[in-house]
């Protein structure tokens, strides 16, 4: 039976990974790491931050309800500080949704 590497995936990421995931600068997210108390990355020895996949959600949830959703900072902050899963429940479905569809897409393309 040969050997299958498994897929390692990364600690840590750097805020440039990150804004590229979003698509945002990076001085953008250290914005929102100084407006929301939940999102503190860790920082190395030279002060880099390192963020690790709880943070990237935690973004990714800030970046549903700020830019997709169009809540203001204090808006968005209430949501989380509401403790209620809605939002992000809601976003996992609008991934999933997205998830099928481009699945979708992508069977048309090879049965045309």
């Amino acid at each position: 039976m040969p050997y299958k590497p498994k897929h390692i995936e990364k600690l840590y990421y750097s805020i440039s990974e990150v804004s590229k995931m979003f698509t945002v600068a990076p001085s953008l997210i250290r914005f929102w790491e100084g407006e929301f108390d939940s999102l503190k990355p860790k920082k190395n020895s030279n002060g880099n931050r390192q963020f690790t996949k709880t943070d990237i959600e935690q973004i990714r949830l800030i970046y549903h309800l700020v830019k997709e959703k169009g809540y203001t900072l204090s808006g968005a902050k209430d949501v989380l500080k509401s403790g209620t899963n809605k939002p992000h429940s809601k976003m996992e479905v609008v991934n999933s949704l997205e998830k099928v569809k481009g699945f979708l897409l992508e069977l048309k393309k090879n049965l045309a």
